[in-house]
Order: structure tokens, then sequence, then C-alpha cells
């Protein structure tokens, strides 16, 4: 049975987050400083997470915190103690891998909804049907299922149980995330939250008896990328995801910048509605999906294991290098005598064409005409990170607009 879905999207931080809301969020995944998988993420301290939350309700958006590392006897103790300080600041869901964190969850804040983690690799319906009876209310499934086995398993648990799957962002190269690459040559876990991608690394061999000759194998003079995988990307398949039952489209990349989630959630906040209001304006607007999401920083595309086994086209053999196209530039603040305040992220000059884009799916070129400094001296440009400017366009910005610069080629 179709349902109207919850389009769930990452926050790395409270600025992300609020962008995530503004820009088309049903609902919006974070991390606290302990217990989530990204351990290298900017992550919420309690003060910014009480924030984020309160913002988020204010727009009828909820929040799920992760605290889904795969604990050892250590972390116990600790878990216990961020779940009551948790319990205080009452986010919608907790999402958790572990059972023995599940049952502290249970125990010390059982009002607040237990999602289970891709991490715990639900592959069916009979592992559904078990986190149900223990009291969670939604479970995310494993990226090696195909939306046929996600019908089967939608036919047979309870209609309450709610089915979260990821629809877009990287796939990992172990099965459901459970790689030892990162502990083995780093000593950073990736099952606790420390993962130093070494999938994308590049690669050679190497024959036991000539140590320190190493034969590239190749693919291109750059050597081969043999762990490394397309990015997942299902815009052109919202009707298939539905069909299928699925209550929460999920978007990967907890570590992206406020750019990426607002094009990512705008993107598929509209192609979501188009194709509720109207099938064939879904595919008439096809198009302009492709186009936005395409103006990511991301990899090349593929469809996972949703329509069966990957093959060889899923990878990525000649390069690891990203697709850029587009330049962050920094978020609207306040407005103000047609000056708008923000915190630069990269480098713009006076006289430059730059982009104002909306939540609404409006992206408007303007031309930067002044930029100000705290002290209200002008500058000809903004080359330092992070600077608070005030800069006049030549165009309508409004608060939480995302300024953005084209590079050349695109």
């Amino acid at each position: 049975m179709a349902r109207y879905p919850e389009l769930l999207i990452p926050a790395s931080s409270l600025e992300v987050l609020k962008t995530a809301v503004i820009f088309g969020a049903d609902a919006v995944y974070i991390g606290g400083e302990a217990f989530g998988l990204r351990a290298k993420a900017k992550n919420f301290s309690m003060e910014e997470m009480k924030e984020g939350i309160k913002f988020a309700h204010e727009h009828d958006v909820k929040v799920y915190v992760t605290a889904n590392i795969l604990a050892h006897n250590y972390d116990l103790e600790g878990v216990r103690e961020y779940f009551e300080e948790l319990k205080e600041i009452k986010p919608d869901a907790l999402i958790i891998a572990d059972p023995g964190v599940f049952e502290i969850a249970k125990e010390v804040c059982p009002e607040i909804e237990r999602h289970i983690s891709t991490q715990a690799n639900n592959t069916n319906y009979g592992t559904y049907n078990f986190w149900y009876r223990q009291g969670a209310s939604r479970v995310v499934s494993a990226r090696e299922l195909s939306l046929e086995e996600i019908k089967e398993l939608r036919a047979n648990i309870p209609q309450d149980l709610e089915i979260e799957t990821f629809i877009h962002g990287a796939m990992c190269m172990a099965y459901s995330g459970r790689c030892l690459l990162s502990n083995y040559f780093t000593g950073r876990d990736a099952n606790r939250g420390a993962c130093t991608h070494p999938c994308r690394w590049k690669y050679a061999v190497v024959e036991e008896k000539r140590p320190g000759e190493y034969m590239p194998v190749y693919e291109n003079e750059r050597g081969t990328y043999i762990f490394n995988s397309k990015d997942l990307c299902m815009i052109e398949h919202i009707p298939e995801l539905l069909d299928a039952g699925i209550d929460s489209l999920k978007i990967e990349g907890r570590m992206k910048t406020a750019l990426y989630v607002a094009t990512v959630a705008r993107t598929y906040r509209k192609a979501i509605d188009d194709y509720q209001k109207d099938p064939e304006l879904y595919r008439k607007n096809m198009p302009w999906y492709l186009e936005q999401i395409s103006n990511c920083t991301y990899r090349q595309f593929t469809t996972g294991f949703f329509f069966g086994r990957p093959d060889e086209n899923t990878q990525i053999y000649d390069s690891n290098t990203y697709v850029k196209e587009y330049t962050y530039l920094g978020i609207v603040g306040e407005v103000k005598d047609g000056l708008c305040k923000i915190e630069q992220r990269n480098k713009f000059s006076v006289g430059e064409r730059i982009e104002i884009m909306k939540p609404n799916g409006d992206n408007v070129e303007v031309l930067v005409k002044r930029i100000l400094n705290e002290e209200g001296e002008e500058q000809e440009s903004a080359p330092h990170s992070k600077q608070i400017l005030y800069v006049e366009l030549d165009g309508q910005a409004d608060k939480y607009d995302i300024l953005r610069r084209a590079e050349k080629g695109t």
C-alpha cells in the first residue's frame, strides 16, 4: 500500500539542521557528542540539540537522535547517563543498533520512540517482527534489500511498524556498514563512529617476494579504486519506493554541508509533493530534479540493490574524485537595510555573479554590489572563511536562503 512518506534529512550541525527544516525535511536525524556512528561529524552539544529540537518542533518537523554504536562493556554506563540527559530534551526518537543500548533506552526513557538502525542488519520480516515485539516503532532496512523484498516485508509486518529506507547518498563497501578496514589500517573503528573511509583510497598490488615493488592494477594512469562505490540516487523511482510501502525516505550524509543538504532536501521534497499531486507532473518535472540533484557534490549515481544485485557498473574503478558544480558561500541570516548578514564559507568578490538558492525551488542569479565587514568597512572580496559579512545584492534574499556560485564549465 502506498503511504505518504516522510522525507528524513541528515544534519551535522545546528546551522545544517535549520537549513534542512527550511528546505523541506519532515524529520531530521542528528548525532550527539557521544554514541552516534559519525564521530568525525561536528555533532551537537546538549544545548545545541535542545535549540535544534525547539526550532524543528516550531516548524512541525521531527528530530531523531542517533545512538547507533555497537557498544562495548565500558560504553554502557555512559549510554545510560546520555539517555537520562536526552529524556529532558525530548527528541522524537532514538536510532539504535545494539540490543544492550536498546534495553537501556527502554528502561530510562520509554516515552521516546525507538528506531532500529540499518547497522542492525535488518534484512527480513522476522527481524522486523522481533524488534516490534521489543517495542520498536520503526526499523531501518539494510541497504542490501531490493524493492521486491521490501514489499514482501511490508506484507508480513504490522501496519503500525514503520519502514525507513536509505534512498540517496554514499553506499558502504561493507555489508550494512560493517567494515573492519578502518580499524585495521588506522585503529579507528567504523562501528564505533570513527570510519576513515579506506574504501575511497587508492590501492596497488605488492608480490610477496618483491616487497616495495608496487604494481598498479591499471584502470587508468592514476591507479584503481576497487572498493569505491557510486552514490545511491532514487529520485527517478519515487513511485516504486512508495508502492513498496516505505514510510520514511532517508538521505545519507551527516557530514555534508548546508548546501548539499539544502539541494537534496529541496529536490526530493518537490519530487515527492509533485508525485502526490499528479504522477504526470512528477514525470514532467524530472529534468529539473535531475539537474538540481547533479548540482550537489557527488560521485556518480546508482540505484544500489533496489532492482536486484548490483553489477560491475555500481563501482567506480578509475577515480575517487567528486564532481563539484557549485561552491557554497554562506547562509543568509538577518536582512536589514538591503544588507544580508552571512558567515562566509568560501571566497567571493564584489562584481561577481552568484546565485540565491531559495527553499521553494527558485535559483535567482544576482550581482554582488558591496561587501562590508562587521565594522562597516567596505571589502573588495571575502577571502577569510567564517568571517561575518554584510552583503548587498541586486536581488531579494530572505533569511535562510543559501548563497552559492556556479563553477566554470558547469
